[in-house]
């Protein structure tokens, strides 16, 4: 029964590591999008004045 309880409690460890990996590699892909727009909007506002 020690077995089981111990299995359990490193699948729910692991799940939750990948779920925190998972949203960080989220995050910096919408980090990154943000950073190429602003870039743009940057570059085209200087051009523009």
């Amino acid at each position: 029964m020690a077995l089981v309880i111990v299995i359990l409690i490193l699948a729910l460890l692991l799940g939750g590591v990948g779920l925190l990996v998972e949203g960080l590699f989220w995050l910096l892909i919408i980090a990154a999008a943000l950073l190429v727009v602003s870039f743009f909007m940057g570059a085209a506002r200087r051009g523009t004045t």
